[in-house]
């Protein structure tokens, strides 16, 4: 049965519902939509994607994503930033999120993952062995594990700890609090979350 639509615009269909989240309705409503406005904007569009791996890089200390023409991070070439304080964070994104609190002054160690054994994600394919290395070079006196609250990457923070531990004994590991969201009753609290939640308690 011949198809519906024409042959380049299912190519696009196609190619737009293999990205996370966009599923085949999705797909479509964006395609059509692309083809229904301005042939500009798909051609904008089209450059920026051409443009991506062109010029966004990974910065060689840190991990984080960079201007291609940037030799490193600026989060870490700044000389006001805190080089003995390191924030390892599982994606690149994780950086913005921590920098939008505006309260961490140190810098960053992006892992490119989490230990996942049933993604064949094991510790070889994460940035350890650069942090190990930072730890050395840079005098680290603090390494805040701050992967995210899933049983990755409580296993992630685990393994690092370790690690740490074997090369540097003396340093501080630390750990970001996890504790139980503003407006959430205990009952809809996951076992983790409570968990890091009686942990984490202060006194009154």
């Amino acid at each position: 049965m011949a198809s519906l639509l024409p042959a380049a615009l299912l190519s696009l269909i196609d190619e737009l519902g293999k990205l996370p989240g966009v599923g085949p309705r999705t797909a479509e409503r964006y395609a059509y939509y692309l083809l229904r406005e301005e042939s500009r904007i798909a051609q904008k569009l089209s450059t920026a994607l051409r443009e991506l791996h062109v010029n966004v890089k990974h910065c060689p200390k840190t991990f984080a994503l960079i201007d291609a023409s940037q030799e490193v991070s600026p989060l870490y070439s700044d000389s006001s930033r805190d080089k003995t304080v390191v924030a390892v964070v599982e994606e690149p994104l994780d950086v913005i999120a921590l920098e939008r609190t505006g309260q961490f002054k140190g810098t960053y160690h992006v892992l490119g993952g989490a230990i996942s054994p049933i993604d064949g994600v094991g510790p070889e394919k994460l940035h350890v062995p650069e942090l190990l290395q930072r730890i050395k070079e840079d005098a680290v006196e603090e390494v805040i594990l701050a992967t995210n609250a899933s049983v990755e990457g409580e296993s992630t923070a685990l393994f690092l700890q370790r690690q740490l531990r074997d090369i540097a004994p003396d340093m501080r590991v630390s750990r970001l609090a996890r504790g139980i969201p503003v407006g959430i009753d205990l009952e809809y609290a996951d076992q983790i979350t409570l968990t890091h939640a009686l942990e984490g308690r202060q006194s009154l």
